[in-house]
């Protein structure tokens, strides 16, 4: 079993690549890793910067449909919603369903570290460097932020969409194409052009389920 986990989320790959983390004692289904989590990184034209976290990951069975929920063990970051930390003590990493589509192009851990865990991390480090907000487009956290992220990678505008566009995603295909467009315009789903952007986003998921 700790074979096909190991193949399946190149948790080697990970641990070559952070070598200061480590396997830690099973918490429950899935497995956890912690350590020092140390990281090079750039985003041009800001400098680049190296830094070291210390950090969980306790990463569920059913990765890579699920992401993994990160902490940071040390007490660098502080605990609040400037610093996009959860009321649980978690890193806000991104929204649900955008952690989804980055896993759903490359579900392995050592590119979760990289398109989800660095950038974040690049980001505080370069606030606590510079000062200001935090880099890539901040969202707002929480609830309204989730809502604004999408809205950007659906193209909608209002949360009543989104929360149709959401419902329209969790149904068959089929029933899904008989329900009134979440876009607003008066047709059914499947006989407006939103239908393949939501399309195109079903399909995404369902290879990451087939997985």
């Amino acid at each position: 079993m700790a074979e096909a986990i190991d193949k399946k989320w190149d948790l080697e790959g990970f641990l070559t690549s952070y070598p200061r983390m480590v396997l830690a004692p099973l918490t429950g289904v899935g497995i956890t890793v912690e350590g020092t989590f140390d990281f090079t990184a750039e985003s041009p034209p800001h400098e680049q910067i190296t830094d070291s976290y210390e950090l969980r990951l306790v990463i569920p069975s059913t990765f890579p449909k699920d992401a993994p929920v990160v902490y940071e063990l040390g007490k660098r970051i502080p605990r609040n919603e400037t610093y996009h930390v959860n009321s649980d003590g978690s890193l806000c990493l991104g929204s649900p369903l955008r952690l989804r589509m980055e896993l759903a192009k490359r579900p392995t851990l050592p590119s979760f570290s990289s398109t989800c865990i660095i950038p974040y991390l690049y980001a505080i480090s370069h606030k606590f460097k510079k000062g200001g907000g935090l880099l890539f487009g901040e969202l707002a956290h929480g609830t309204k932020g989730e809502i604004d992220d999408y809205k950007s990678i659906l193209g909608l505008t209002s949360a009543e969409q989104v929360d149709k566009a959401l419902e329209c995603l969790k149904l068959d295909k089929r029933q899904a194409n008989k329900r009134p467009c979440p876009c607003g315009c008066g047709k059914r789903l499947g006989m407006c052009k939103f239908n393949r952007r939501l399309r195109a986003l079903r399909e995404l998921l369902d290879r990451q389920n087939s997985r």
